[in-house]
């Protein structure tokens, strides 16, 4: 069984053929997507460890830039703070370093070290937190 993740690009087959219409779902692939929605929803509500956009990891490499798990911890409860008073991107400070972090998708846009931050603007945050 082929698992598809909310946010994932997903491109159907190219065919030459048009294909007919499918029948209506059946209770049972209903149960099934509804089970995958609620575990879905749930592994969200407890906390999914943060990822890094390819973009943030390639900046982090460059800028030698390195997390010990102790500041991905610290990272961590800086997102779940920001989450709770709603906001949604936020630019986290810790160690020198800014971040730009999805609070909903709980992941790492970009990271700048402080010789890079001079004349730097920040854009698309609603929020910043000092850590």
């Amino acid at each position: 069984m082929n698992h598809f993740s909310v946010g994932q690009t997903y491109f159907p087959p190219k065919t030459n053929h048009v294909t007919k219409a499918a029948p209506q779902a059946t209770n049972g692939s209903s149960n099934l997507f509804q089970q995958y929605l609620t575990e879905s929803l749930a592994q969200t509500a407890k906390g999914k460890g943060l990822t890094f956009s390819q973009h943030a990891a390639n900046r982090m490499r460059e800028r030698g830039i390195s997390l010990e798990t102790s500041q991905i911890e610290r990272l961590e409860s800086a997102v779940q703070k920001a989450a709770s008073k709603g906001a949604k991107e936020s630019l986290i400070m810790m160690d020198n370093v800014a971040y730009v972090v999805s609070i909903v998708n709980r992941k790492i846009i970009t990271a700048v070290d402080d010789g890079s931050m001079k004349e730097n603007v920040f854009t698309n945050i609603d929020s910043a937190i000092f850590v």
